[in-house]
C-alpha cells in the first residue's frame, strides 16, 4: 500500500502540488503560532536585580481568594474541597518597617539588605526624559539596596541628601555626566537632584527590563512615600528557616527570585498571552478550513481513477486506505519545508509585535523541537482527516464511471451536512445571544461565532451555491456550466467566503471598537475647557495646586491604576481611574443612575450588570498594591470604553499605586487663565485635544488586530489562488473539447472570466452574509445601534480585494493552461 501512494504521488504531482503548498503553509503557521505562545508561555525575565542575594523576602505580588465547598455522600460522608485562584497585581505593597531587623536576628542568617523600590519618571539636565533600554521604566531605590545586583561605581561617589547615582546606560543614553541635574518626578512630589555617581552591572551598563536611580538611604521615604520596604535581601548559610519570622510575606530563591521585583519594573506577558493565542486560533481554524477544501478538491480530480481501480477490484476501504496514506506521506514531506518557514514567520510576527508595543520589547523568539513536531503533527492529522472525509462518497464511484467521459461522484452527504450546519450555526446563535459581546470577551467571541458560522457555510456551500447560479443565466455557456457544476463553484467559492468573511469581521469589529472609544473620550471631555499633561504625568500635590489656581472654576483630574474585583471565588482584574475633582463638572461619564462621592466609587454599567451591584450597595476591592478596601457604591456611569470600569477617590489611588501619577487634568476655566496656568506651570502642556494615554493605547490595539488580519489575509488569499489553481489544471481535458469543438483561445478567456464572476459574487454574497450577522450583533450590544458596514471605505476595500484576488485567480491560470500548444491534442 505504501509503494501504491508513493508511486500515485510521483504520478500526479501537479495535482498534489497544490495541496502540497497548502499543507506545507498550514504546517508553518501552525509551528510558528505555537512557537510565539510557547515563547511568551515560557518567557521569564531573569533574576538580574536581587542576583548576588540567595534569598529575597516580598508580600504577596497577587490576590489570592480560596473557596471552599462540601460535597455530600452516601452514608453521611461528606467531601471538602477547596480551590484557589490568583490574579497578578500591578503595583507591590510594603513588609513591615521592623522586618529586616526581625530576619537579622535569625541564627544563621549573616546579612541583611532593605530594598525600597519605586517608579520614577526622569527628565535630564535638557529636559528630555530618561528611559531604559527598549523604554524600559526607570526605578527608584535607597543606595544601600545596590548591593543585592550588585551595582558598583564606576565613577564619583554614593549619594548623599539631594543627590542620587543612576546605571550608566540611563547616562549614556540621556548624555548625562556627574555633577548634572535631574528633574525627578514621583507620586509625593517632584524633585531637583545632582547626580553623584554612576554606576552599573558587572560586565554591562544596566538591566535589561529596568533602569536605576539611586538615592540617599534617608531621602527614599520622602521621596517614595512608602513606609516600609518592598522586598528584602537575605545573605544566609544554606538551610536557613524563615517562615516564622516573616509571616505573611513570600520567601523566593534562586529563578523565583525575580517575583520579588516591583511588578512594573517586569515586561508584562500577561496580555501577549491572549494575543498569541488569538494567533494561534485564527492560524489553525484556517490551515483546517483550507487544507480541507483543497485536498476534497484534489480528491474530487481523481475520481475516473478511482473508478478504474474499482474495476480491478479495490473495494471502497482499500481506496480510503489509499487516499489517507496519500495524504500522511505528502503531509510528512511538506512539514519538512515547513519548519525553518514556521521559524521566519515567528520571528517576523513577534518583531511587528514589538514595534507596535502589544508584547515587551524584550520578548523573543524561542525554537522548540516538540512544538514544531506538534504543528508539524496537526498538519499531517488535518490533511488525514480530509483525506477521509473526501473520499467518504468518491470511494463509492462506480466502476462503470471509469468508460465515460466525465467521471462524478455519487450523490448524497445531505443529512451530515445538514446536522453541523445545524450544530455551529446554533453555537454560533447562542454564542451572538448569551455572551456579552460588549465585554471583554466580545472580540474573541465573534471570531468565534464566525468561525462556526462559517463551517456551516462550508457544510452546505454546494446548496448554498446552487440557488446563487441562476444569477449566472446571462452569461450563456459559463452560466451553463456554472449551473451543471455548482459543487465546483462551491468549492472555489469557499475559500473566499472565509477570507471576507473571517478578515472583515475582526477588521470591522476592531474599527467599530477604535470609533466608539474615540467618541466616547471627546463626549467625556467635551464640557472641560482645555485638557492638560505633563510629561510622564503630575504629582497629586501639583494637581491640587493646579485646580486652586485662579480663573479655575471645575477640574477633573485623572489617575489611571488598576482594581481587582471577585466574582465567585475569581478575582479579575479591571483598569480603573482615581478622581480628584472640584467645582464645576469638567468630565462628563454620562451617569445613569446616582452621583460621584468623594469617599465613594463608580462602576460601570458593564461592570455593575457582571456583579449584580446596585448603588448604595458596600463593595469589596483590591487596590494595585493589594491592599483590600470597602466602598459604597455611588455612580453608574456609561461612558467606560478607553477609560475604565471603576472610578475611585484619587488621593486613595496614590496612596496605593506605586506609579501614582495624574495623566490627565480636564479644567473649565475663565477667560486668560490659559496664560496663567503656562506662567506658573511652563513644564506643563494646556490643550483642547484628547489626552495622549488612551488614544495610544487604543492605536496599539488596533494595530495588534490590523496585524492579525493581515496574517489571515495573506494565508487565505495564497489558499484561493491554490484552490484555483488546482480546479482550473482538473479541466484541462474540458478545455481540450472545447477547443476541438471549435471555440477560440479568446472564448475560452471570457468563459473563465465569467466563471470567476460568478464565483466571486457567490463568494462575496455568503461571505457579506456571515459579516453582516457577526458584525451587527457586535455592535449591538456595544452601544444598541445595529450596524453592517460600520466603515464603508474598510468595507469596500475589503469586498474590493477579495473580488480583484478572485477574478484574477479564476482567470489566470486559465491563461496559463490555454496558451500550451498541444492543448486540443490531449482530449
Amino acid at each position: 500500500m505504501i509503494r501504491l501512494a508513493i508511486g500515485s504521488l510521483r504520478r500526479h504531482r501537479g495535482v498534489y502540488a497544490g495541496t502540497f503548498l497548502a499543507a506545507m503553509l498550514a504546517v508553518a503557521l501552525l509551528a510558528g503560532a505555537g512557537m510565539l505562545l510557547f515563547s511568551v508561555l515560557t518567557a521569564k525575565p531573569p533574576a538580574d536585580r536581587f542576583a548576588a542575594a540567595p534569598l529575597v523576602v516580598s508580600g504577596a505580588r497577587q490576590v489570592s481568594v480560596a473557596t471552599e465547598t462540601v460535597k455530600h455522600k452516601k452514608e453521611g460522608k461528606t467531601k471538602l474541597k477547596r480551590k484557589v485562584k490568583n490574579e497578578r497585581l500591578t503595583g507591590a505593597g510594603t513588609l513591615p518597617a521592623d522586618l529586616p531587623a526581625r530576619i537579622a536576628a535569625v541564627p544563621g542568617v549573616t546579612g541583611v539588605v532593605a530594598d525600597a523600590a519605586f517608579p520614577v519618571q526622569v527628565a535630564g539636565p535638557d529636559g528630555m526624559p530618561l528611559r531604559g533600554t527598549d523604554g524600559a521604566p526607570v526605578i527608584g531605590h535607597g543606595w544601600r539596596s545596590a548591593v543585592l545586583t550588585p551595582y558598583q561605581l564606576r565613577s564619583g561617589h554614593p549619594p548623599a541628601h539631594g543627590e542620587a547615582v543612576i546605571d550608566a546606560d540611563l547616562a549614556a543614553r540621556g548624555r548625562v555626566a556627574v555633577s548634572d541635574t535631574l528633574h525627578v518626578t514621583t507620586r509625593t512630589g517632584e524633585y531637583s537632584v545632582r547626580v553623584s555617581g554612576i554606576a552599573a552591572p558587572a560586565g554591562r551598563d544596566g538591566l535589561a527590563a529596568q533602569g536605576a536611580l539611586f538615592l540617599a538611604d534617608g531621602d527614599v521615604a520622602a521621596v517614595s512615600g512608602l513606609a516600609g520596604p518592598t522586598a528584602v535581601g537575605v545573605f544566609a548559610r544554606p538551610g536557613v528557616e524563615l517562615g516564622g519570622v516573616v509571616g505573611d510575606a513570600e520567601v523566593y530563591t534562586g529563578d523565583d527570585r525575580v517575583r520579588a521585583d516591583l511588578p512594573g519594573a517586569l515586561p508584562d506577558y500577561v496580555g501577549p498571552i491572549s494575543i498569541f493565542g488569538f494567533v494561534i486560533g485564527i492560524t489553525a481554524f484556517a490551515a483546517v478550513f483550507v487544507l480541507t477544501g483543497t485536498v476534497a478538491l484534489g480528491v474530487r480530480q481523481r475520481l475516473r481513477e478511482l473508478a478504474l481501480l474499482r474495476t480491478a477490484g479495490a473495494t471502497p476501504g482499500q481506496l480510503r486506505r489509499l487516499l489517507g496514506l496519500e495524504s500522511v506521506v505528502l503531509a510528512a514531506l511538506a512539514a519538512l519545508p515547513a519548519a525553518p518557514l514556521g521559524i521566519v514567520f515567528a520571528r517576523v510576527v513577534a518583531a511587528r509585535f514589538r514595534a507596535l508595543h502589544a508584547v515587551p520589547a524584550q520578548f523573543s523568539v524561542r525554537v522548540n523541537l516538540p512544538v514544531m513536531l506538534l504543528g508539524a503533527l496537526a498538519g499531517v492529522l488535518v490533511t488525514f482527516v480530509a483525506a477521509r472525509i473526501a473520499a467518504r462518497r468518491s470511494v463509492r464511484i462506480a466502476p462503470t464511471q471509469a468508460l465515460t467521459e466525465t467521471a462524478t461522484a455519487p450523490t448524497g452527504g445531505l443529512v451530515p451536512r445538514v446536522l453541523v450546519a445545524l450544530v455551529t450555526t446554533g453555537g454560533a446563535t447562542a454564542i451572538l445571544t448569551f455572551v456579552p459581546l460588549g465585554g471583554p470577551l466580545g472580540m474573541g467571541m465573534s471570531f468565534v461565532s464566525s468561525a462556526l458560522l462559517l463551517c456551516a457555510v462550508a457544510a452546505l456551500g454546494p446548496y448554498l451555491v446552487r440557488p446563487l447560479t441562476i444569477a449566472a443565466r446571462p452569461l450563456g455557456l459559463a452560466g451553463m456550466l456554472a449551473r451543471a457544476e455548482y459543487r465546483r463553484v462551491a468549492a472555489l467559492a469557499v475559500p473566499l467566503v472565509l477570507m471576507f468573511g473571517i478578515n472583515a469581521t475582526m477588521l470591522l469589529n476592531s474599527t467599530l471598537l477604535g470609533k466608539l472609544t474615540e467618541q466616547d473620550q471627546v463626549a467625556r471631555d467635551a464640557v472641560a475647557t482645555a485638557q492638560v499633561t505633563g510629561p510622564g504625568g503630575l504629582p497629586l500635590s501639583t494637581a491640587r495646586r493646579l485646580v486652586a489656581t485662579p480663573g479655575v472654576t471645575g477640574a477633573a483630574a485623572l489617575l489611571p491604576t488598576r482594581v481587582i474585583a471577585v466574582k465567585g471565588g475569581k478575582p479579575e482584574d479591571y483598569p480603573a481611574q482615581g478622581l480628584l475633582a472640584a467645582g464645576q463638572s469638567a468630565l462628563d461619564l454620562d451617569v445613569r443612575s446616582g452621583a460621584y462621592a468623594a469617599d465613594g466609587v463608580g462602576a460601570s454599567e458593564a461592570m455593575v450588570r457582571q456583579y449584580g451591584w446596585k448603588v448604595g450597595q458596600v463593595v469589596p476591592l483590591w487596590l494595585a498594591d493589594g491592599v483590600p478596601v470597602r466602598l459604597r457604591l455611588t455612580m453608574v456611569y456609561a461612558r467606560a470604553r478607553g477609560f475604565g470600569d471603576l472610578v475611585l477617590p484619587a488621593g486613595l489611588v496614590a496612596a496605593h499605586d506605586p506609579s501614582g501619577l495624574i495623566s490627565t487634568v480636564g479644567l473649565r476655566y475663565t477667560p486668560g487663565t490659559a496664560q496663567r496656568l503656562l506662567a506658573d506651570f511652563p513644564s506643563l502642556r494646556v490643550t483642547p485635544a484628547v489626552g495622549a494615554a488612551a488614544t495610544g493605547d487604543a492605536s496599539e490595539q488596533q494595530g495588534a488586530w490590523e496585524l492579525m488580519v493581515v496574517i489571515s489575509l495573506g494565508f487565505t488569499a495564497i489558499a484561493v489562488v491554490n484552490t484555483s489553481a488546482i480546479a482550473t489544471a482538473s479541466r484541462r481535458r474540458e478545455y481540450a473539447d472545447l477547443r476541438l469543438a471549435g471555440a477560440t483561445v479568446g472564448q475560452l478567456h471570457r468563459m473563465a472570466g465569467a466563471e470567476a464572476l460568478v464565483t466571486v459574487f457567490a463568494g462575496l454574497l455568503l461571505g457579506a452574509a456571515v459579516t453582516g450577522v457577526v458584525v451587527g450583533a457586535f455592535s449591538t450590544a456595544q452601544d444598541g445601534a445595529l450596524r453592517w458596514l460600520v466603515d464603508p471605505a474598510t468595507y469596500a476595500a475589503m469586498a474590493g480585494g477579495v473580488a480583484v484576488l478572485g477574478l484574477l485567480a479564476g482567470t489566470l491560470p486559465a491563461r496559463l493552461l490555454l496558451r500550451r500548444r498541444g492543448l486540443a491534442t490531449e482530449a
